[in-house]
């Protein structure tokens, strides 16, 4: 099958079937949803959410979190992974927010991986979402479907966003990110992917080669038998 027949197939299901996919972090502003993506790094969404609404109730805002002290924060934060630093990169974001963004997050990706703990996977999500900038950002599921489905052959996660927006039209690569994540989070899992129950098995290379072998195994059988 050629690369782009597919992407025609893989983003032709996910249109008719999940045709308005959402975020499950919970956020209230461009502010929130920030902390969250930042908070989000190797960790569940679900978790995260757990702790937000206290953390959105005490800052509201940039001013608000650039005041805050690190062992403030840090007990709001401490049973989510690598709360020392998340902790320290929330303040310090905050600080930025208000002392060179005027307290409002950029729409730009180059301009909010300025802030402290934001990388290029929170950028995108953060553009994307907020700003429907034609970003894909490629967390640890997007990466691993696109390989999976046969969507990219990147070994880096840079070689992978590249490919998949070569491939995605501009205006669907905020949706194609959420498309790719939730399907990896929920049938496409790491450990063991749910294939029996996978809408996308008739694009999906690895899918493809496990039949293939599995054919083979049968012939081979049918042989020696």
């Amino acid at each position: 099958m050629k690369t782009e027949e597919r992407y025609a197939g893989v983003l032709g299901w996910f249109r008719e079937n999940v045709p308005d996919p959402r975020p499950e972090l919970h956020y209230d502003s461009p502010f929130h949803l920030l902390i969250a993506v930042i908070l989000s790094a190797q960790c569940t969404d679900k978790r995260v959410n757990m702790h937000t609404p206290e953390i959105f109730r005490r800052y509201p805002e940039p001013r608000d979190l650039a005041a805050a002290s690190f062992e403030e924060v840090f007990d709001l934060v401490k049973s989510i992974s690598y709360p020392n630093s998340k902790a320290a990169h929330l303040i310090a974001m905050a600080r930025m927010l208000v002392s060179e963004f005027g307290s409002e997050v950029p729409d730009d990706v180059d301009k909010l991986k300025k802030l402290p703990g934001v990388g290029r996977k929170t950028a995108n999500v953060v553009a994307s979402v907020i700003y429907d900038k034609p970003v894909i950002a490629v967390d640890t599921h997007v990466f691993r479907l696109s390989g999976r489905l046969g969507l990219s052959d990147g070994k880096t996660v840079e070689a992978v966003e590249k490919d998949l927006s070569a491939n995605i039209p501009p205006e669907e690569r905020p949706k194609a990110h959420h498309w790719l994540i939730l399907h990896g989070r929920y049938v496409c899992t790491a450990r063991k992917p749910h294939c029996g129950e996978c809408g996308l098995r008739e694009w999906c290379r690895d899918y493809s080669a496990q039949e293939g072998k599995g054919r083979r195994k049968d012939k081979a059988s049918e042989v020696a038998g």
